[in-house]
This record gives C-alpha cells, sequence and structure tokens, in this order.
C-alpha cells in the first residue's frame, strides 16, 4: 500500500511538470490531452491520461525495488 501512495504522489508531481513544459508551447499533447484548470484562483495545466500512465510506470518501478 505504501508504494502506491508514493507513486501517487510522485506521478502527481511529474504529471504537473510535464504538462507545464508541454503547454508552455501551446500545445494539448494530442492524446494526453492536457487542459488548463484552476484551482483557487491559479491556473495549471493536468492531464489524467498523463497522470495515470506516470503513476503506473512509477508504482512498477517501486514495486521492482522491494
Amino acid at each position: 500500500m505504501i508504494p502506491l501512495l508514493k507513486a501517487l504522489f510522485m506521478g502527481g508531481i511529474l504529471t504537473w511538470i510535464l504538462s507545464e513544459l508541454i503547454a508552455a508551447t501551446r500545445s494539448t499533447g494530442g492524446q494526453l490531452n492536457i487542459t488548463e484548470i484552476a484551482l483557487s484562483g491559479h491556473y495549471m495545466h493536468w492531464s489524467w491520461p498523463l497522470f495515470i500512465a506516470a503513476t503506473g510506470m512509477i508504482w512498477g518501478i517501486l514495486l521492482m525495488m522491494q
């Protein structure tokens, strides 16, 4: 259970960074579907498909490290 929680946190950070970098070129990332969301008046870019892929990849790596 702990590797999944770590993977969710690290997947969120990786998704946020990659989404911001891709959106900086004014691209939607194709199938990544990067969209702009508002959180308490602050805008950021996010991609649910990228979050799921990043979390799964990191979770797999953490499980292999055990």
